[in-house]
């Protein structure tokens, strides 16, 4: 089985942007609502699969995970354990905050042999 090539990789950076302007662009001057976060999680994820698309890395399967939350002072904890090769496979998060909310986005890429 061939390896995929350099040029045709998952490349965390440029996915790391791509999720940032999507965060930005969706939530910014936003107020946490719960009764809405689960539309805005959709939408997020969504319109992130989409430009994940237009990436044109046709030998790979996306997963998109979006989290939102209410700041209230108290910590979270998030973690991630991925089974996969790591010569071809990868992800790429991103955090947005403001005074009402955090959301974190992941783009995980496998690649399909």
């Amino acid at each position: 089985m061939q390896r995929n090539r350099l040029a045709s990789r998952f490349r965390p950076t440029v996915v790391q942007k791509l999720i940032h302007q999507v965060l930005v662009n969706k939530l910014a001057g936003r107020v946490y609502d719960g009764d809405e976060c689960s539309a805005w999680t959709r939408e997020i994820a969504d319109e992130i699969r989409a430009r994940l698309k237009e990436l044109n890395l046709d030998r790979y399967k996306f997963v998109v995970q979006v989290v939102i939350g209410e700041m209230r002072g108290e910590g979270v904890k998030m973690n991630c354990r991925c089974f996969w090769d790591p010569d071809a496979d990868n992800l790429a998060q991103d955090l947005f905050t403001n005074d009402s909310m955090f959301c974190v986005a992941a783009a995980f890429g496998v690649f399909y042999y």
